[in-house]
């Protein structure tokens, strides 16, 4: 029987009431009321929310279900989807007052939780800033397309590989997001395969080879002796990270808990590391004895404590103590290079255990499966070696390296 204006009022028990032809009165288990349409379509049984009572009455839930029958009879069209239909074109209509740049901010905001650090947020936000904002950051989202996106990558695409395929990569997961948040519509003007591919050369053909500034390594030695004649943390600091080839915010964060001085050994857990992968590094002769003269100062955690108590050196701390050691040509990642330059042309050591020992990837990804070692024991031998032509230098030269620091 037809319900009643009354009933539709009245009823409180949870249960489904019809009205008749597909019409539905729901109530839930708290009382809350709200009108569904059950219909079939292609053999399938579908049911379609109209509105709550308390703003659908009941005359209206009876006109709103007789035109959506009347629609799905004489015109096969899915009321469900035709819903969903106009709730995208409201979206899409909504999203042309939604700017790349709202975007932008919002992704780099849903998802800065997740990065490793404050820099990484910084660095979307300054990349799009100086290379996408200034083409399309005023522009609705849903209006970016390949032309934007080719006049914020292409002039830096062969000058610049690595910055450019960052924002390229950059823009893309912005509309990404802007596209499962309902702001645009249509395929990504920004991906790269079977898309911008067939448009710009592969970025290994224009990689432009980006040296940091690197100390010869027959430097390293008398390099190394100056350090040595210094006092203070951040000497220390810099001297660890060029024994054990690690990057510099691996060294500034490493705390006391990774590190077992009796099996010579330095776990740098994931999330430290670029690759986000655990990375075991040997340590040598010098590199421990850096380690003991550090157990002296302090209880703090971390192992290289800067000037607020508690908490390991600034991230400038290392470049500051090299301007101050008046060597502005170098970078403390260059010692990285030197590393590499001295094992490739100074030793015999295979090139796969020096890109381990400076945690790269090796070979491809059928190599890596296959190869589950860090070959850590070769490693070491590599990393005494290198301790020892970091030490290389002769008694004579140590003293006239002395003299010098201390004027």
């Amino acid at each position: 029987m037809a319900l009643t204006v009354r009933q539709v009022k009245t009823e409180t028990r949870p249960g489904l009431y019809g009205d008749g032809r597909g019409l539905y009165l729901r109530v839930g288990p708290t009382s809350s009321k709200s009108w569904i349409l059950r219909f079939q379509l292609a053999g399938r049984r579908r049911d379609m929310g109209l509105g709550p009572v308390e703003f659908v009455s009941l005359a209206e839930a009876r006109d709103k279900a007789h035109e959506l029958r009347r629609a799905l009879k004489l015109d096969s069209v899915d009321p469900i989807e035709a819903k969903r239909g106009a709730a995208r074109r409201v979206a899409l209509a909504a999203a042309k007052a939604m700017t790349f740049k709202q975007c932008a901010e919002a992704y780099i905001a849903a998802h800065k939780a997740g990065w490793r650090n404050a820099k990484h947020a910084a660095q979307w936000g300054s990349t799009l800033t100086t290379y996408a904002y200034p083409y399309f950051g005023d522009a609705a989202v849903q209006a970016v397309d390949v032309a934007f996106v080719m006049k914020a990558i292409e002039p830096i695409w062969s000058t610049k590989p690595e910055t450019a395929s960052r924002v390229r990569g950059r823009i893309e997961s912005v509309l990404d997001w802007a596209t499962v948040r309902g702001y645009r519509a249509g395929d990504n003007p920004a991906r790269w395969r079977g898309h911008l591919e067939s448009l710009l050369p592969k970025k290994t053909r224009v990689r432009a080879v980006e040296h940091h500034a690197a100390l010869p390594y027959s430097e390293i030695a008398e390099f190394m002796a100056q350090l040595r004649a210094r006092s203070g943390t951040t000497a220390r600091a810099l001297e660890f990270a060029i024994l054990t080839c690690a990057r510099t915010g691996e060294v500034l964060g490493a705390r006391w808990s990774e590190i077992d001085l009796e099996r010579r050994l330095w776990v740098i857990p994931a999330e430290s590391m670029k690759a986000r992968k655990e990375h075991r590094v040997p340590l040598s002769g010098p590199a421990l004895a850096v380690l003991e003269r550090q157990q002296q100062h302090g209880n703090c955690d971390y192992v290289f404590e800067g000037q607020s108590p508690g908490r390991p050196l600034s991230n400038m701390a290392l470049l500051m103590l090299l301007r101050e050691m008046g060597r502005v040509d170098l970078t403390t990642h260059g010692f990285r290079s030197t590393f590499a330059d001295w094992a490739a042309e100074s030793t015999g050591f295979p090139s796969e255990v020096r890109e381990m020992a400076l945690a790269h990837a090796v070979g491809d990804k059928v190599e890596a499966a296959y190869r589950r070692g860090d070959l850590f024991a070769k490693r070491a031998a590599l990393s005494e070696a290198w301790g020892r032509a970091c030490d290389s230098l002769p008694a004579s030269d140590n003293v006239r390296v002395l003299r010098s620091t201390l004027g």
